[in-house]
């Protein structure tokens, strides 16, 4: 399936040591993608590298914090002066604290939006600046069921992935014409490690599934056929698009 051949791409998937990013990397290896891996745990990253390898996938790493803009821009241009060019990039790297809005920590709230918003203006500016020279490029933002919807006590979350989808259309506006697509994948509620409180609780549990119409938790490897699609030429005039995998939940009430 030449739509979704991804081979002699190369990925850089952030924040994906473990979780949904891992799987993400795992995914785009799969469909042919040499991956790069970031962290800015270094022996985690190691592992998931390793891990990979294992399986056939061809692996780089690449260590920064995605919060740091002038580490992320020196490693982008680093990577690509060394290595060569990063055709996909999978702004993947997030984080939640939950509390209630009357009580939440201000620096809980910028420690928030730095790594969840901040980090994917850094990183996709950083590798928007070498895919431009080159017409090409695909960048993949990882948004949330809650781009959509708030729960008590995530209002900041709940405000970072809405910003998320404006920024994606924000990138698709200002970059489509230099032969970019910028889109973003909405997550349901799966099951990963930032959501190991909830998944841990047999009453959210319970309503979880009663309100979701495919009543379960999500599986990190369902988020891989949207990630493929949107790297891929099957997605080649699909721009500014927010794609929610969700099982429903967002479709009904």
């Amino acid at each position: 399936m030449q739509l979704f051949d991804l081979s002699g791409q190369r990925a850089l998937v952030t924040g994906s040591s473990m979780g949904i990013g891992l799987a993400l990397a795992r995914g785009l290896a799969g469909a042919g993608a040499a991956v790069v891996l970031n962290a800015r745990n270094a022996e985690r990253l190691e592992a998931a590298a390793a891990t990979l390898r294992d399986e056939g996938a061809a692996v780089e790493t690449l260590e920064f914090d995605v919060t740091d803009a002038g580490a992320v821009r020196a490693a982008v241009d680093g990577f690509e002066t060394a290595q060569g060019p990063i055709d996909i990039l999978v702004n993947n790297a997030g984080m939640q604290h939950r509390s209630p809005l009357e009580d939440f920590p201000v620096e809980a709230f910028d420690r928030l939006m730095r790594t969840n918003v901040n980090s994917a203006f850094y990183v996709g500016q950083a590798v928007a600046r070498h895919m431009i020279g080159r017409g090409a490029g695909r960048i993949i933002n990882i948004a949330s069921v809650q781009t959509a919807l708030a729960r008590p006590g995530i209002a900041p979350y709940t405000a970072s992935k809405g910003a998320i989808a404006n920024l994606t259309k924000g990138m698709a506006t200002d970059w489509a014409r230099h032969g970019l697509n910028c889109n973003a994948i909405a997550p349901g509620y799966f099951d990963t490690p930032l959501n190991a409180a909830l998944v841990a609780d047999p009453d959210f549990c319970a309503w979880l599934e009663k309100r979701t119409p495919a009543g379960r938790w999500g599986r990190v490897e369902e988020l891989v056929g949207a990630c493929v699609f949107l790297a891929a030429p099957a997605s080649s005039f699909v721009n500014g698009h927010t794609l929610f995998v969700d099982g429903g939940i967002t479709a009904s009430l």
